[in-house]
């Protein structure tokens, strides 16, 4: 069933990327597949192929599971500063479960410029999009999230001590990083401990902190 959904919607994603033009991307993506979940692209937003990555915003999907429901017109920004409006709806097979999701990117960067300009000069403050990761190397995205919390504590993390690391693991764990396969080795090399420390210390996490 699960395969029929995504068969019947490769030509859809070509049609709606056709109609909105050159700005618009569709991604169609398996997340059976893990890391590698993008099966098929039309237009080029994000730079990613078939065979690249989920994002942050793909995580977050799956760390909802089968409680997750359209995610719509959200601002995200790319590592080389454009703004992008997305909408992601998950996908679901005969018995309600997610196994992946559509997502439609729109470059809205030019006319968030002018709009930022003529917020300015209504004298309010424009809302700031979300730094996102597209990428089709998940390692990427890894990184950036790893990032983010060592921002958050002000410490590298290869440099925490087992409760901060703990803690750091938990927030991976809630924004849906070791929902994909092969995360704990990656999770590992950027803390500098061992998978079996890792695996040990996302035990812990869990004890401390039930997941719903």
């Amino acid at each position: 069933m699960a395969d029929a959904i995504l068969d019947a919607l490769r030509p859809v994603i070509e049609g709606i990327a056709a109609t909105f033009g050159p700005t618009c991307e569709v991604v169609l993506h398996d997340y059976r597949l893990g890391e590698q979940s993008v099966v098929a692209v039309a237009g080029a937003v994000t730079g990613r192929a078939a065979g690249g990555a989920m994002s942050e915003i793909g995580l977050a999907m799956l760390a909802r599971g089968d409680a997750a429901d359209n995610d719509l017109n959200y601002l995200s920004r790319t590592s080389d500063g454009r703004v992008v409006k997305s909408s992601t709806m998950p996908l679901r097979d005969a018995d309600g479960h997610v196994f992946g999701a559509l997502c439609i990117n729109v470059d809205v960067t030019a006319l968030r410029q002018a709009g930022d300009l003529l917020i300015a000069l209504a004298g309010a403050v424009p809302s700031q999009p979300v730094d996102t990761t597209f990428s089709n190397d998940f390692d990427d995205v890894v990184d950036a999230l790893v990032r983010g919390e060592e921002l958050a504590r002000g410490r590298p993390a290869a440099g925490l001590g087992r409760a901060e690391r703990i803690a750091l693991l938990r927030a991976l764990d809630e924004r849906g990083v070791f929902r994909v396969r092969n995360a704990v080795p990656r999770v590992a090399d950027r803390l500098g401990v061992s998978r079996s420390a890792v695996y040990a210390d996302l035990a812990e996490s869990r004890k401390e902190a039930p997941r719903t």
